[in-house]
């Protein structure tokens, strides 16, 4: 780590601290991914980490979120878990023609919450290291406009910025009928640029065959060129951090 990166991680836990929190137990890796996300501006990061703290604090008081608090979208089978890609990133697929918008926005945001987090844990080796990254395939085959949710995807990508902070590898959009080209036009308002650069939407075929060099033919299951089975999110078991 370069003196740079040294002093910011020293300035960030002071920051932290003058704002009435404390980063003790957290390590450098989950403190720089706020860094990054803020351009190494130390207060700037301090501020979105206490956010942070406090929004888990409320939001998610046991730390995760149970599957009896989200079972509605559960049982829509609608995210699927797929192990790592050839880099070492979990594979979390969601398919939009099995997605309906929610009549019950917290449990949408609580389900949001819980298949990022089940995601992210699914990395880890022994225990976190806290600069863990996903990689996400939003499939949009054989969807109508019934399956249309802008405000779900629009909250998804914004859970990720503000309390998720690069914790996004690439997001690859699969099969997008042209009907949606607009309604991904306003989505995208909301992105931020760092977020925005990480989305690829394949669009023919040799931009399908480096979307599945850059996944890997292993964990990528067979319909979308793999040889890998989908896994339902629910279906996946992570490994006891204590095995």
């Amino acid at each position: 780590m370069d003196q740079n990166h040294e002093h910011a991680l020293t300035q960030i836990r002071k920051s932290v601290e003058k704002l009435g929190c404390s980063a003790q137990k957290y390590e450098d890796p989950t403190l720089m991914r706020f860094l990054i996300a803020r351009s190494m501006d130390a207060e700037k990061a301090a501020k979105m980490f206490v956010q942070w703290i406090k929004w888990r604090a409320s939001f998610v008081p046991l730390n995760y979120i149970p599957d009896s608090e989200v079972q509605d979208e559960l049982n829509a089978r609608k995210a699927y878990l797929q192990g790592l890609s050839k880099n070492g990133c979990p594979l979390l697929i969601i398919k939009g023609n099995k997605h309906f918008p929610s009549k019950d926005q917290l449990q949408f945001k609580k389900y949001v919450i819980h298949l990022l987090d089940k995601t992210i844990a699914s990395s880890f080796k022994g225990s976190e290291t806290g600069n863990e990254k996903l990689i996400g395939i939003l499939d949009l085959q054989q969807i109508s406009y019934k399956n249309v949710d802008a405000r779900g995807l629009i909250t998804g990508f914004q859970f990720l910025q503000a309390y998720y902070p690069e914790r996004l590898a690439k997001c690859y959009l699969l099969n997008m009928p042209r009907f949606f080209v607009s309604i991904w036009r306003f989505i995208s308002r909301f992105l931020e640029k760092a977020t925005f650069e990480k989305i690829v939407i394949v669009t023919n075929e040799e931009e399908r065959r480096e979307f599945i060099r850059n996944v890997g033919e292993e964990v990528l299951p067979e319909e979308y060129g793999g040889q890998a089975k989908l896994i339902a999110l629910q279906d996946f078991v992570i490994t006891s951090l204590d095995d």
